[in-house]
């Protein structure tokens, strides 16, 4: 049975509620060593005074506000002997709608359960009160030397009460001081936003935490027993190249497509663009002409649509943003053969 991190009351109007804060989440992330290249050397970090180079013990080591000309030296027990260092106490402000708090203040995650089985009404009563009325109580309570503003949710599912720390409103950042290129108010057309609702819909599914795990820490595991066998891990493949605007339209039509192909025939997902044949022969490709005069010679047809789209550009073809891959080829050797022609 796991120890409460802190203990304490939860107090909601005139009603108080002994509680326990339990940790709610682990971390699996895979840590290494630090070594000297070349051997089996351990690297060491330790706290060392920057003007003697003399190591320093931990019990000598105290807290310095650095004012500008001066330290102020502040003591351990000086943190803890001032309001709110002694606070036991979670104080609920008030209850809120659920769907107001924006996630980006949500941080930490503590599961909450009340400190004796005397106190389970109290606790089951919060917990359905809070659940069918969407609500959260924001509160604010101190541990381990550091006040912490708190969402106080139900977990309807489990009859549990959880606290969410979240972050103060000074904490969060301008997006727009902070994030390069954001694109403000791009228009799109009608055609675009459907075809975009439409691959958002193709992929549609249900939130299933289990479905999903840390493959890359699964990589990290297997390469270092690859490499403790002497052997070699297969590289993954490379990132998928940005999409333009040139080719956008094609992008996601090609995603619906293979997004809804599995899903509509049953069929394993086919590469984009690529429609499934289900019950249909397969209709033999049309010939090619291979002659360098061809319309749709095999150079052109190899080409992606925005390098088409490119070449096209260069060659002043008119209306090329309407033309599909295929008109975009054929408009190329037309232009080709007239200029060879001249």
């Amino acid at each position: 049975m796991a120890r409460p991190v802190w203990t304490g009351v939860l107090g909601f109007g005139l009603v108080s509620l002994p509680v326990g804060l339990y940790t709610a989440t682990d971390s699996h992330t895979i840590h290494f060593h630090q070594l000297q290249r070349g051997t089996a050397d351990r690297i060491r970090n330790r706290r060392v005074n920057e003007r003697t180079g003399d190591e320093v013990g931990l019990a000598d080591i105290v807290k310095g506000y650095d004012t500008g000309g001066e330290y102020v030296i502040v003591e351990a027990k000086e943190l803890d002997e001032i309001a709110p260092g002694r606070s036991r106490s979670i104080d609920v402000a008030g209850f809120v709608d659920l769907d107001t708090i924006d996630p980006v203040f949500f941080d930490k995650t503590y599961f909450l359960g009340p400190r004796g089985s005397q106190y389970g009404k109290v606790y089951a009563l919060l917990e359905r009160a809070l659940a069918e009325s969407n609500k959260a109580g924001i509160a604010t309570f101190v541990m381990r030397g550091r006040e912490y503003l708190v969402a106080l949710k139900a977990e309807e599912a489990d009859g549990l009460l959880t606290i969410h720390t979240l972050h103060w409103a000074d904490e969060l950042r301008d997006p727009h001081a902070e994030v390069p290129d954001l694109p403000g108010k791009v228009e799109a057309t009608a055609a675009e936003v459907k075809m975009a609702m439409q691959l958002i819909d193709a992929l549609a599914m249900e939130w299933d935490p289990e479905s999903f795990h840390d493959s890359f820490r699964e990589k990290v595991e297997a390469l270092v027993k690859a490499k403790a066998a002497g052997e070699t891990v297969e590289k993954a493949e490379p990132a998928a190249k940005p999409t333009g605007a040139v080719d956008l339209m094609e992008a996601l039509r090609a995603s619906v497509e293979r997004a809804r192909s599995p899903k509509d025939t049953g069929d394993k997902a086919v590469s984009p663009g690529a429609r499934s044949t289900r019950g249909q022969k397969t209709p033999a490709p049309k010939k090619r002409a291979r002659s360098g005069q061809a319309a749709k010679g095999q150079g052109l047809m190899s080409l992606t649509k925005a390098e088409l789209y490119e070449k096209a550009a260069a060659a002043g073809i008119s209306g090329r943003s309407s033309m599909n891959h295929d008109q975009l080829a054929d408009a190329l050797a037309h232009t080709g053969r007239s200029r060879r022609k001249a």
